[in-house]
């Protein structure tokens, strides 16, 4: 009788469990009751895995905080009143982490078009009533449009946040809540003052440089009286010599017999010349001097320096 009694109270309790969509999950952890799915789905509104992929966030952020955070997507409230049924949904599904049962819930309504965040212990501490206002102003716009593993999301990483500040001594409320981050528009208008402000200042800047122009010569960049020559030199750096021999070819070519008569005479002509300009380079020669130029017809003979220079 004890036995068929038990097996009795044990189908009830199933019932209600799934009436109040929790589903039992794996094994026990310290600090944690014995656990169930901290993602109730029990309509299926969500796909499998869809809802896994929550679960496994939700309890990666509950065993890291030590605080379990929780969720729950229903099609119906039952008749009940939204605050109502997310605190039964919490107790009887056993969540809470310690003695005090430290955590959170996120319930969402689709047929009600309702949510609400229950809290416990610690929970209470973290979730002010400010900071769940603000954590449903954050995801009222994904579960308008439909997007519930939107909405989830967004909410396990606020919990992650909220509990972080509330760990750091000075929780989220009234006076001091999350920087809400600027949308594109507002830093597309924030760019575009300052560059506009930028440019004005740049421009006043430009406009007091009057005595900048541009001028034609680089002497009228300097200032008068500003350049003073103390000092000025010349001074021989090098000198180069180039020597150049007579082609070879014309001394092989033979020459008519009339042709050589006329060489003669001019060879006979230039040896005098020659003579004559040795005779008066020896009296006037000056050491490192250049350039006597001798013409004779065709010869051009050039003598730079001191080539015939008697020492």
């Amino acid at each position: 009788m004890k036995t068929r009694k038990a097996y009795a109270a044990a189908l009830l309790a199933a019932g209600l469990l799934s009436i109040l969509g929790c589903a039992p999950a794996m094994a026990d952890t310290d600090g944690f009751s014995e656990e169930y799915y901290r993602f109730q789905n029990p309509d299926e509104i969500l796909s499998g895995d869809e809802a896994e992929q929550l679960n496994e966030q939700l309890d990666e952020i509950s065993h890291n905080q030590n605080f379990d955070v929780t969720a729950a997507l229903v099609d119906s409230l039952n008749g009940e009143s939204v605050e109502a049924y997310a605190d039964n949904l919490y107790d009887d599904c056993d969540f809470g982490y310690g003695d005090e049962r430290d955590g959170v819930l996120l319930l969402v309504s689709l047929e009600d078009h309702d949510w609400y965040i229950s809290t416990c212990g610690y929970g209470i501490t973290v979730f002010t009533d400010a900071g769940i206002r603000y954590i449903g102003e954050q995801i009222r716009p994904q579960l308008a449009d439909g997007d519930y593993l939107g909405a989830f999301e967004n909410y396990i990483e606020l919990c992650d946040d909220f509990i972080d500040q509330a760990n750091s001594g000075e929780a989220y409320d009234t006076d001091h809540m999350p920087k809400k981050p600027l949308s594109a528009i507002w830093l597309g208008l924030s760019f575009a003052a300052g560059l506009g402000a930028a440019l004005l200042a740049v421009g006043s800047m430009k406009s007091q440089l009057k005595s900048v122009g541009m001028q034609r010569e680089a002497r009228d960049y300097i200032r008068p009286g500003s350049l003073q020559v103390t000092s000025s030199g010349d001074y021989f750096l090098y000198r180069t010599i180039q020597n150049q021999k007579a082609p070879a070819e014309a001394a092989l070519i033979p020459h008519p017999p009339e042709e050589r008569m006329a060489g003669a005479e001019e060879s006979s002509r230039s040896s005098l010349w020659l003579t004559i300009f040795r005779s008066a380079q020896n009296e006037l020669c000056l050491k490192k001097r250049t350039a006597i130029l001798l013409v004779n017809h065709a010869h051009i003979l050039i003598i730079k320096g001191n080539a015939f220079c008697a020492d």
